[in-house]
């Protein structure tokens, strides 16, 4: 089956709709779609790897917009990077343990894993391809502003002098050559290293000897390092090769090329319960770091008898495993560029303001009393003065008796567990559940777990097989009638990084029935037991959100006719569970009018005549990263809105502890729709879906109608971290957290 989403390319012309592929091959005559569909029809869905990495096409289109400030370009180019790292460290990787096992399970679009990895390969080829044009524009661009990626070859001897004298002071002491022959087992290769492979003789006459350098990119060394006071800068791997001589004295360098490894992410251990949960995430954590090999990524340079024995060390296949960069490997650290203090070449600084109920004198407690709830809207509203003062003021409030929150990601600009900590040294009771499995924050968690229970925190670690992805907090206050809870729950993680950068939701409650259900949920957190109890307002996954969701998919069908239309919205960052595409599917079937806002995976096809005419779906890509999610029923007038953690996927709605919660005053209804609303002013940054799976922007930007389409396979050689700010090398050392 031919995929319609095998290669991406972005195609210059007017804004109009995409014909390409409206009613593919295998699905049939539009009679057939009109009269009776079988709605699991792969044809009907499309493919959640592929789909993702569409995704990450628009979000390079970012990179390459003009009307972007240049240095936020380069951060999207940056971000590109990694996200496709990420992709082969999840993605690739659990495929290719798929194959490894003879798993041959199609998927509801009708790949195999062995087929999905090839269509995968074809695109992410195609996406590279992309970045490698727009790198190139971009510091052609950033040149105009004294900005520039020189070669070492290229510089004076001068500046080459300087370069060299404070590399020896600065840089090498960390860098520790490895030498590898019979006598001498290849070297270990840590995930995500940058590394070179230097070939070399002790004399004339001796035979050739092979060495792997680290480069080392980390806290006390960036990738890029500067000369002189211009903002020039050269990649650290460059100034390494050129002064092998201090690592090697006299030997003689026959060759020296870059090379990158990646390693699988999936290195979950046995599922079965743990005698030590926390001792069991550090031991998978150390088996990560060194699990086996996905891809390997070497210089165009690099001679086929290296390349071929890399893959054989690394256990990979010379023509599916191994990719030849043409240009710069690793261009994630292209970050440290985006971190650079110019402030023309960026976006205006974000203000966030306070939220206008909780601007006056009194407490925060006060405040959600006179008004019931408040409803939060980050970033646009401070974080700091909301949900960390929140914590903040119970922590310290000697009404307070009790506190307790979910840890799914945080840092260490977050106030949240200082005041966590300080509220248990006062002796108040604290409770925290920490998710120790959140993907590449295991590690922190598990620092910031025994931070807490060293401070007298109660820890729990969620419920055996299940992931704790939900965002709540709960505090009991002891007032005049009574003890009061009081909660918040959100879209998004108690992280204040991200609560500056994402477009996230949060309430404020003093709900009673509210309360007593989140109550009744860090119960069943901290015991595991019963997750999925009967509560009064919230809906939980993993077994009851999915199918109240489906229910109120169903009788928006019902309810819908003439007189009294339907209309279900919904905002979410993916859209991947079949079922509910299938009952979305009726829906658009019987006429309801369906508006998706998905930022990056999504199954459903949209336009499709006399089957999903009626849905639209819609990717937003802008300055911030769309993460908050929206569900809204018409519901025959009574309209329903809930917001939460959950995206639309199996995982959270079968495999995860998920919180959606109603919304229920009627400014904040209204305020919700406003969200949900795809205003002018906006449109440079949506992209509209077509039937075949291929994504127009909107008009409204000097890139108008630009269109994201299929093109014929080309099968060639088969998310947010902390970087450097690119320095003197024996400058400071500036982070950005993304």
């Amino acid at each position: 089956m031919r995929s319609l989403l095998s290669e991406q390319r972005i195609a210059e012309g007017p804004s109009k709709p995409c014909t390409l592929g409206l009613v593919p091959s295998g699905l049939g005559s539009p009679s057939k779609i009109e009269t009776f569909p079988d709605l699991r029809d792969p044809e009907l869905y499309l493919n959640r790897e592929l789909t993702w990495l569409a995704f990450n096409l628009r979000v390079l289109n970012e990179a390459r917009d003009p009307q972007t400030p240049l240095l936020e370009r380069v951060k999207f180019l940056s971000i590109v990077s990694s996200n496709l790292d990420e992709f082969f460290m999840k993605r690739i990787g659990g495929l290719k343990q798929q194959v490894a096992a003879g798993l041959e399970k199609l998927t509801v679009d009708g790949r195999s894993p062995r087929q999905q990895i090839v269509e995968c390969i074809a695109t992410v080829d195609q996406i590279l391809e992309e970045q490698r044009g727009v790198f190139e524009s971009l510091f052609g661009e950033l040149e105009a502003h004294g900005i520039r990626l020189r070669s070492y070859g290229d510089l004076t001897a001068e500046q080459q002098a300087v370069l060299r004298r404070n590399f020896k002071r600065d840089v090498l002491p960390l860098v520790t050559p490895l030498g590898f022959d019979p006598a001498h087992p290849f070297p270990i290769l840590s995930n995500l290293s940058l590394n070179l492979l230097v070939e070399l003789r002790e004399r004339a006459d001796s035979k050739k000897f092979l060495a792997r350098i680290k480069v080392p990119v980390g806290p006390c060394s960036p990738r890029f390092l500067e000369v002189g006071e211009d903002h020039h800068f050269v990649p650290l791997e460059e100034v390494i090769a050129h002064n092998l001589d201090l690592l090697f004295g006299d030997c003689k360098v026959e060759s020296c090329q870059a090379f990158r490894v990646i390693r699988n992410a999936s290195a979950e251990r046995d599922k079965e319960p743990a005698d030590d949960l926390l001792a069991m995430i550090e031991a998978e954590l150390r088996d990560r770091r060194f699990a086996p090999f996905v891809r390997l990524e070497v210089a165009e340079n690099m001679a086929m008898s290296h390349r071929r024995m890399l893959a054989s060390e690394l256990g990979l296949d010379l023509k599916q495993d191994v990719f030849e960069a043409d240009g710069l490997l690793a261009m994630a650290h292209l970050m440290e560029f985006a971190s650079l203090d110019l402030p023309q070449l960026r976006h205006p600084p974000h203000r966030p303001i306070v939220n206008a109920h909780l601007a006056g004198g009194g407490d925060i407690f006060s405040a959600i009393r006179e008004q019931g709830s408040i409803l939060l809207q980050h970033p646009k509203e401070s974080f700091g003065a909301s949900v960390e003062r929140f914590v903040k003021e119970a922590s310290r409030d000697p009404k307070v008796q009790a506190i307790k929150a979910t840890l799914y990601r945080t840092s260490e600009g977050t106030r949240i567990v200082d005041s966590l900590v300080e509220a248990a040294l006062g002796g108040k009771q604290v409770a925290v559940a920490v998710e120790l499995k959140a993907r590449f924050d295991e590690a922190a968690n598990v620092r910031w777990a025994r931070r807490l229970e060293e401070a007298g925190v109660h820890v729990s670690y969620g419920i055996v097989g299940l992931k704790t992805h939900c965002k709540a907090l709960l505090v009991i206050r002891k007032e005049a009638d009574g003890l009061k809870h009081y909660v918040h729950i959100g879209t998004g993680n108690y992280h204040a990084g991200t609560a500056r950068a994402y477009s996230d939701l949060g309430l404020l409650s003093c709900d009673e029935k509210i309360g007593w259900d989140v109550a009744d949920l860090f119960n069943a957190l901290t015991t595991g037991l019963n997750v999925d109890r009967c509560y009064r307002k919230i809906l939980t996954a993993p077994r009851v959100m999915k199918v109240v969701l489906l229910e109120k998919i169903a009788r928006e069908t019902a309810l819908h006719s003439d007189a009294s239309p339907g209309l279900i919205r919904l905002k979410t960052n993916a859209l991947e569970d079949p079922d509910v595409v299938e009952e979305l599917y009726r829906a658009g079937r019987a006429g309801v009018r369906v508006e998706l806002q998905v930022r990056d995976t999504c199954r459903l096809r949209p336009g499709l005549p006399g089957l999903s005419e009626s849905i639209s779906v819609t990717s937003i890509v802008g300055c911030f990263l769309e993460h908050s999610r929206v569900y809204h029923f018409r519901n025959g007038g009574d309209d329903e809105y809930f917001i939460g953690s959950s995206d639309l996927m199996q995982r959270n709605l079968e495999h995860r502890v998920e919180l959606l919660v109603p919304v229920e005053k009627p400014e904040h209804r209204d305020a919700l729709g406003k969200v949900l609303e795809i205003l002018p002013s906006e449109s440079r940054r949506i992209w509209r879906m077509q039937a075949d799976g291929t994504y127009i922007q909107s008009p409204g930007s000097q890139r108008r109608g630009r269109q994201l389409r299929p093109v014929e396979p080309k099968m060639g050689s088969a998310m947010v971290r902390e970087t450097k700010s690119p320095r003197k090398i024996n400058g400071e050392l500036a982070t950005h957290v993304q």
